[in-house]
């Protein structure tokens, strides 16, 4: 091996260590916060309030647990499983009911021909960028009379400008050929939707899916402005109630957090090797 082989080669094991250093930084910094609520959750609130000794797995139990349920578990106060249940419905509902809508919507921007569809995708494309936060106030007063329903907290969000665009990449890659034979066999628009978008499309529909679970999941202002009836909280919600109880017991809060991110570590682990599938083919494409 000449010297200039070996300079080379010692210059890529720097640059892969220097890669790999700052990776593992990066991923600290994201994992530390997660760490703290996990650990935190089954420690007495006197030591999740004791600085960087909180990261500290000592005095360990699952007292915070048992008091996140003890507390929400009457008539008064509603019950723990009650609101997991509704985030549950509503998040639910919002990927089920969007994946079908947003999936049809961009195969008709990407694939049919229709009058006013290019003016209508720019429509979408510039509802992108329009924060929740702009139209909330006249949703509510269209709304209004829905409020303090599982209905009035995932009907806004059914329809998704960002999903539909990622939907439309992603159709708009798809081979004419196959959809050309699957014509010539007699399939309409919606059949060769069906039958030849929908299958190839399982990546996207993961990735969907995922970011639009998370999304709902963790949705604090909408389920704040049209619901005061404690029987639709939401979780999100209830731990605003919960941890604005006096005093607060930071280990019960943080109990409480870690039981509300649960179930999108579950949604995540179930989708995820389609969702890796849908990252590794696009950077394939780019």
């Amino acid at each position: 091996m000449t010297t200039a082989q070996m300079q080379r080669k010692r210059t890529r094991r720097l640059r892969s260590a220097r890669s790999y250093v700052v990776l593992t930084l990066l991923a600290l910094v994201y994992v530390a916060p997660a760490y703290y609520l996990v650990v935190g959750s089954f420690k007495p609130a006197a030591d999740v309030l004791s600085g960087m000794r909180g990261f500290l797995p000592e005095h360990l139990s699952f007292d915070n647990y048992r008091s996140v349920f003890d507390s929400l578990a009457s008539d008064s106060t509603g019950y723990f499983w009650q609101f997991m249940t509704n985030s549950i419905l509503i998040s639910l509902a919002v990927v089920v009911v969007g994946l079908v809508v947003n999936s049809m919507a961009a195969y008709s921007f990407a694939r049919l021909t229709w009058r006013g569809r290019d003016k209508s995708f720019l429509i979408v494309v510039a509802l992108v960028i329009v924060p929740f936060e702009a139209v909330a106030i006249p949703l509510l007063f269209m709304l209004n009379g829905m409020r303090n329903s599982l209905l009035v907290q995932a009907l806004p969000f059914f329809a998704n400008a960002f999903s539909i665009y990622l939907f439309y990449t992603f159709f708009l890659g798809l081979s004419k050929d196959i959809e050309e034979a699957a014509t010539l066999d007699g399939l309409g628009p919606f059949g060769t939707f069906v039958r030849i978008a929908v299958p190839s499309a399982k990546p996207v529909f993961a990735t969907v899916a995922i970011l639009t679970f998370m999304t709902t999941w963790g949705q604090y202002l909408w389920p704040s402005l049209v619901i005061s009836n404690p029987t639709y909280r939401p979780l999100p919600l209830e731990l605003s109630v919960f941890s604005g109880q006096m005093p607060v017991d930071w280990g019960e809060v943080l109990a409480f957090g870690a039981l509300l991110i649960l179930p999108v570590l579950i949604f995540f682990v179930s989708f995820q090797r389609f969702f890796v599938q849908s990252l590794a083919s696009s950077a394939v494409k780019g």
